[in-house]
């Protein structure tokens, strides 16, 4: 079994001791304008959403969030998510960073806030056999989960990096092709798409269900391999009505977290029941256990890759101009990892922080 990555540094003694100590709303919250009763909480069907599927099965966040009741809703990406969270059908979902950065900038800063992270890596360019090289990629026809997503937007940049021209209609000389993830596996073993650029396990499920052999590894793209593939966004307004919710929240959130730092060997087979439930279908033990050894959890968004992340949805082409100061309120995360003696995270000056 390949031990599980993660990057969190919080123990599980020290938060189930502030947790007990009763752990106040973080300083600059106030108290829920109104009892809430009900938490709607989005979150996709893969490997890189595993601290949702560990914290719905696992049952976390139901222990967190007491007698607010948890009702959730998968996605296939993040523009479907977003769409949800900004017409008020769900309050807080797992999801992206493009996607995040999109509603926040079209919103003028109103939409949502990032309160955390929850996984690093696990995204790669995989293709058929025999494309060895970026100069063969020209006049192929590659997938990616949804137009606009973090993925779409990675796959669309390092195509401009090799030279080639592609546009959001599917046009140019690579041909990029929003498919849903599931979709794209079927088209690929029909030879009907040259390659994708995937979220893990569907990185996975290609390379070793399919024979798909990976042509770029996004984490190389990135100092130090370091690059956010999922955040916990929060839909502003719930946030500012409801801070004990969202801190009972990110209390489910951090504890799923540390469940799968300390049960490497039993996580995966969580994991992929998790995913069979929303899918019908398990995974091979080979792609589960290949799948977590290319993603690292861990309450760290990586705010400093964002300024980053928002060039490149420019240089795609997939999102308006706009600023990103106000995407992060780490404050509620920040009191939490203060209480049980772990060092903070950032919001490398693109938010509050300060608990």
């Amino acid at each position: 079994m390949n031990t599980i990555r993660t990057a969190t540094t919080i123990t599980t003694l020290g938060l189930v001791a502030a947790m007990m100590a009763g752990c106040a709303p973080a300083s600059g919250s106030t108290p829920d304008a109104e009892e809430v009763t009900e938490l709607r909480l989005g979150y996709f069907a893969n490997v890189t959403h595993a601290p949702a599927l560990v914290g719905l099965e696992e049952g976390l966040f139901e222990d967190a969030l007491g007698d607010i009741d948890v009702t959730t809703s998968v996605f296939n990406a993040g523009p479907a998510a977003i769409e949800a969270l900004t017409a008020g059908a769900i309050d807080a979902t797992y999801i992206g960073p493009n996607p995040s950065i999109n509603t926040f900038i079209q919103s003028g800063g109103e939409s949502a806030r990032i309160v955390a992270g929850a996984a690093t890596g696990g995204a790669a360019l995989v293709v058929a056999p025999g494309i060895d090289s970026p100069q063969q990629l020209a006049g192929t026809t590659l997938a990616t989960p949804q137009l606009g997503n973090t993925q779409d937007v990675a796959l669309r940049v390092w195509l401009a990096d090799q030279g080639y021209e592609t546009d959001v209609s599917g046009g140019g000389d690579v041909s990029v092709t929003p498919t849903e993830n599931a979709q794209t596996l079927t088209l690929f073993q029909q030879g009907d798409i040259d390659g994708a650029w995937l979220p893990e396990p569907w990185v996975s499920r290609l390379v070793i269900d399919e024979g798909a052999e990976v042509l770029v590894d996004e984490a190389n793209l990135w100092p130090d391999g370091e690059f956010p593939t999922t955040v916990l966004l929060v839909r502003a307004e719930f946030l500012e009505q409801h801070p004990e919710a969202v801190e009972q929240l990110l209390e489910g959130h951090v504890a799923a977290v540390q469940w799968i730092a300390d049960n490497p060997e039993e996580a995966p087979a969580v994991i992929n029941g998790a995913i069979e439930a929303e899918t019908g279908k398990p995974l091979s033990d080979a792609v589960i256990e290949r799948a977590l050894d290319h993603v690292t959890f861990s309450v760290d968004p990586h705010a400093d890759t964002f300024e980053t992340l928002v060039a490149n949805g420019l240089e795609a082409g997939t999102q308006k101009e706009g600023s990103i100061d106000g995407l992060f309120d780490l404050r509620l995360l920040n009191g939490l990892l203060e209480a049980a003696g772990a060092p903070a995270v950032s919001a490398a000056g693109l938010g509050e922080d300060s608990p």
